[in-house]
């Protein structure tokens, strides 16, 4: 008859692979990800065939400039979901590697979570931009209300990615500290 402890630490061990094997559940998000990416993209190919048909006919500078601006910022969103649902899987549910052991998407490899959050935090700046300039470019016809909310959020995000890259700064410095120790 098994003894207790015996009992006690197998119970452990199937409760740790349990707990490991969970990750896995993330995949259903990446997945959703993926597909979301991908209307995303024929919306965006719609788009892109309009703004072509349009800048052939009479349209202003302006309502050009505008147009191109969200083509840019529909690709910047979409960056920023690609790269987070590739970083997010290769660091939590499984490595992205060819037959070799070798890292299909090395560039994904090198991204730790601070660094990952700042890179989302600088996306998310630019995207931010990119709105915060197709206001500017219709100031007339907006409240200064909305201006002021729109600065002020946009000055949230810089704030933020700020405080984001000082922290991974100090944290690199403990790193590098504790090293030479």
């Amino acid at each position: 008859m098994p003894s207790l402890c015996h009992m006690l630490g197998a119970m452990q061990n199937l409760l740790n692979r349990l707990v490991i094997a969970s990750r896995y559940i993330l995949v259903v998000f990446y997945l959703g990800l993926a597909v979301a990416l991908a209307a995303y993209a024929v919306h965006f190919a719609s788009k892109v065939w309009k703004f072509v048909v349009t800048a052939f006919g009479p349209v202003t500078d302006t309502d050009l400039l505008l147009s191109l601006l969200y083509l840019v910022d529909s690709a910047l969103v979409a960056s920023l979901v690609a790269m987070v649902a590739l970083s997010s899987y290769d660091s939590l549910v499984s490595r992205l590697v060819n037959a070799d052991g070798d890292s299909k998407i090395a560039w994904i490899s090198n991204l730790d979570p601070g660094n990952l959050k700042l890179k989302v935090s600088i996306a998310i700046i630019a995207i931010s931009s990119i709105h915060l300039l197709q206001k500017f470019m219709n100031v007339d016809s907006l409240p200064d209300r909305e201006l002021a909310w729109a600065v002020g959020i946009h000055m949230a995000f810089v704030l933020g990615a700020l405080g984001l890259g000082l922290l991974d700064r100090m944290q690199a410095d403990v790193k590098r500290a504790k090293k030479t120790e």
